[in-house]
């Protein structure tokens, strides 16, 4: 239990120990005088019976101090909270039909259908990536800011995976994160309740595929996030039949690449969650669940100390009068 102003609860305690003491020293003096004059008080029971309503009423006093220093409990709570980072693909190849109106049409209405879906306590950020990545929108409670985000987004460029991932926990963490010289990856802390969603068709023009289906550049950057506690859910958007998009007066044919997209998801402890057609995008928002984080909460209890104090001195009172007949 804490106590937002100990120094009431020290003064209140001083005073409800003074008062006690005053009223040992009333009693004793007043047994002494009966003495004196050769009369009893009636005993030590009926002694203590005309005292029970001061002790009543100091222990009332006692309680409502301990009520006006401001206790408060912590209490653990389960909830879904934290950073959620939503990586849009709006690379050319997002103009594909494939997925009606279009993947990158899709992808949005999808993303918005998921940030009203999110409780206030989930700060919301967007990423749009080409090469290189762009950020929209950092992450934030006023969700309308995420969603004016993603309503801007338009199709250009080409994508780069590994980019979106470092663009994304540059949003996380309000810092630069790049792969260093020959590789080296930076240490960004420990993030476990962030999760990026990226929505993409998987297509990677940033390197040569290894042999997880992503390049060099997106395993490392998928290394960092994972070694961050940074789970990455994947959004595959788009069919493996693919289609034939026009980029910069050229016919370009695009397809899904969901092995990317799964190795992204398997590196980093997330999942891989396909959308072949708009039905199963409109149920992304339902099948991604954050993770529950235990946060520590204040539960005042000033409250409970009042009442507690009132009904004390409530039987202080009632004793007082029924032993002595006198209010005070």
């Amino acid at each position: 239990m804490s106590l937002a102003d100990p120094v009431l609860l020290a003064v209140g305690l001083l005073v409800a120990a003074g008062l006690a003491w005053a009223a040992v020293v009333i009693a004793r003096r007043r047994a002494a005088a009966l003495a004196a004059a050769g009369l009893t008080a009636g005993g030590p029971r009926r002694g203590r019976a005309r005292l029970g309503g001061v002790w009543f009423t100091i222990a009332g006093l006692a309680v409502l101090a301990i009520a006006v220093a401001g206790p408060a409990a912590s209490v653990p709570v389960s909830r879904a909270s934290g950073t959620v980072i939503l990586a849009m693909d709006v690379s050319g190849s997002m103009t594909a039909t494939d997925v009606a109106p279009s993947r990158l049409a899709a992808a949005k209405k999808a993303a918005l259908s998921f940030i009203n879906a999110q409780p206030d306590n989930v700060d919301v950020g967007v990423v749009a990536f080409q090469q290189g990545g762009l950020e929209a929108a950092l992450p934030t409670p006023d969700h309308a800011t995420a969603s004016a985000a993603i309503r801007r987004l338009k199709a250009a460029g080409g994508t780069s995976l590994g980019d979106a991932i470092l663009a994304s926990l540059s949003a996380i963490t309000h810092k630069t994160v790049a792969i260093g010289r020959g590789g080296s990856e930076p240490d960004i802390g420990f993030w476990p309740s962030a999760t990026i969603v990226l929505l993409s068709d998987g297509q990677n023009e940033a390197g040569a595929a290894s042999s997880t289906g992503t390049d060099a550049g997106t395993d490392a950057a998928a290394s960092v996030a994972e070694k961050a506690g940074v789970h990455i859910d994947t959004v595959g958007v788009g069919t493996a039949a693919g289609t034939t998009v026009v980029v910069d007066g050229y016919h370009l044919f695009t397809a899904l690449d969901a092995a990317a997209l799964k190795s992204i998801a398997q590196a980093t402890g997330g999942t891989y969650h396909p959308a072949s057609d708009a039905s199963e995008l409109d149920g992304i928002a339902s099948s991604i669940n954050l993770r529950l984080t235990v946060t520590s909460q204040p539960l005042p209890l000033a409250g409970a100390f009042i009442a507690l104090a009132l009904v004390l001195l409530a039987a202080g009172a009632v004793l007082t009068v029924t032993r002595t007949g006198r209010v005070i």
